[in-house]
């Protein structure tokens, strides 16, 4: 995986640039040594290592302004980060590059009860807002798997999901209004706290744009009524196409869960192993599925759903008794990546979608692939939005086994694309994907999205080496022949 050259001029100024950023964010702002540079050497695809050239975390939006005024001045490179969750490498840092760490900006501005929404900082955890607004009965319906410790901003660079994103969307569908300064160091309010506005919509164009377009300093997200109630069932299958197939009768049914998941053997036995959350270990998938409102009404989609199941050869069906209960059956499944942790040295997290329909065949070509590339993979995933999560299996201290596990990750996102769907749900691009994005965006495509950046960072020194296969100038993507210091038809007005 290649990045872009250091630049040496800028690496041979480092003492100069450690010291200008000293004095634009005093104090404990300015990361410097090697040693504490390493906390910030990666995100969380760890195989990929690069020490930043330095570390800023500024506390205030005006901090941000001056640090990135600053860096497109001395065409400084800058990668943004949150709390460094990424699974995709979009935290990745470069040698030439300013780290701007958002960590400190960790304030809930404002609870707006009556319109239902949360003013937060980017760096307040995913979690904190729900538990910042549980005591008015409300909470923030997008829930990572590492909702514990990811940000919102974070959540914002990536488009991020969760369990429920199924009924209630995405991070794109929950976010309604941000402020974020552009490399030129203007800050910009896109949205507020109305659901819809007119014009283009930059917003959505903002939210999963990985820090190549701004950094967020501000985020308005709206919070839902907590459910009056809601039940979780375990339905254990014989085979993983009985489950998949499930997944798609259940939709097709016009049922929408609050939750979908599918876990296959491995992971059903690592999570049971590790949180005994109960799980059926005679079964080759796991599907659950959370049904939420008024209790007659929760009590009537259980029923409709075990009956799908059974029709689909489910072998058991046990529904949540308590609040209790399913928290804990969710707790399996919220720590199936760690509980994977446990039976492998290494892993890497895949993020493709598909199709629903096309559940059960992809996992049967997973199964064949791991053949191929002689390493296991481990299956939990958002089975209700077909957002597939494949766990590959590999020890980093054996000689190739990297290499191996990158080749059957790249395999698996081509057969996403090759079955109609799309290299990322919910991950992102980063570095991860990069290399592959020809095999779902052809030319033309790819072109079109550099110069949407390009209105945005010009000079391209927002997280460069990030999501575009090839890295391209502005002037290169308009086409643009200069011939003696004269641009051919001077006259024409140019965009």
């Amino acid at each position: 995986m290649l990045m872009p050259e250091p630049d040496a001029a800028t690496l041979a100024r480092r003492a100069e640039i450690v010291a200008d950023l000293r004095a634009i964010v005093p104090g404990e702002g300015v990361i410097e040594s090697e040693q504490e540079r390493r906390a910030y050497e990666c995100d969380a695809l760890t195989a990929y290592r690069q020490l930043p050239l330095v570390v800023v975390l500024p506390e205030t939006t005006r901090q941000v302004v001056e640090v990135l005024r600053y860096c497109q001045a001395r065409t400084l490179k800058v990668v943004p980060r949150g709390a460094g969750t990424s699974l995709s490498g979009g935290a990745l840092p470069l040698a030439d590059a300013v780290l701007l760490g958002m960590g400190k900006f960790k304030r809930i501005l404002e609870i707006d009860a009556a319109n239902r929404c949360v003013v937060a900082q980017p760096g307040v955890t995913n979690l904190g807002i729900s538990q910042a607004v549980q005591g008015l009965g409300l909470y923030y319906a997008p829930d990572p798997s590492s909702q514990i410790a990811c940000t919102i901003g974070g959540n914002v660079a990536e488009n991020s999901g969760g369990v429920h994103c199924l009924k209630y969307g995405l991070t794109t569908n929950n976010v309604i209004g941000v402020e974020f300064v552009t490399i030129e160091g203007e800050v910009i309010r896109l949205g507020g706290k109305h659901f819809d506005a007119g014009g283009y919509d930059l917003l959505g164009v903002l939210v999963g744009s990985e820090g190549l377009l701004g950094i967020v300093t501000e985020v308005t997200v709206r919070v839902l009524p907590t459910p009056p109630g809601a039940r979780a069932l375990l339905i254990g299958f014989p085979t993983m196409q009985g489950a998949g197939d499930c997944v798609a009768a259940v939709i097709g049914a016009g049922v929408i869960p609050g939750g979908m998941e599918i876990m296959d053997r491995l992971a059903i036995e690592a999570a049971e192993a590790f949180v005994h959350a109960g799980y059926p270990l005679d079964v080759e998938a796991l599907l659950i599925v959370e049904l939420d409102g008024c209790a007659a009404e929760v009590d009537h989609l259980i029923a409709r759903v075990e009956a799908i199941a059974r029709a689909y050869g489910a072998t058991t069906c046990r529904a949540s008794q308590s609040e209790a209960e399913r928290l804990l059956f969710w707790a399996g499944r919220k720590a199936a990546f760690p509980a994977v942790g446990r039976i492998s040295p290494d892993y890497m997290c895949m993020d493709g979608t598909i199709p629903r329909k096309e559940i059960g065949s992809v996992l049967l070509r997973m199964k064949q692939m791991e053949e191929k590339h002689g390493l296991r993979v481990a299956n939990v995933f958002h089975a209700g939005d077909g957002n597939l999560h494949p766990l590959i299996l590999f020890d980093a201290n054996i000689s190739g086994e990297l290499q191996r596990a990158e080749d059957f990750g790249h395999d698996i996102l081509r057969l996403c694309v090759e079955v109609g769907g799309v290299l990322t749900g919910e991950h992102g691009v980063g570095v991860e994907k990069r290399d592959l994005m020809d095999a779902m965006f052809n030319e033309v495509d790819l072109a079109q999205q550099q110069r949407l950046k390009c209105a945005f960072d010009a000079s391209g020194l927002l997280n460069p080496g990030k999501v575009f296969p090839q890295l391209c100038r502005c002037a290169e993507l308009g086409r643009m022949h200069v011939h003696a210091g004269r641009l051919r038809f001077p006259d024409l007005p140019r965009f």
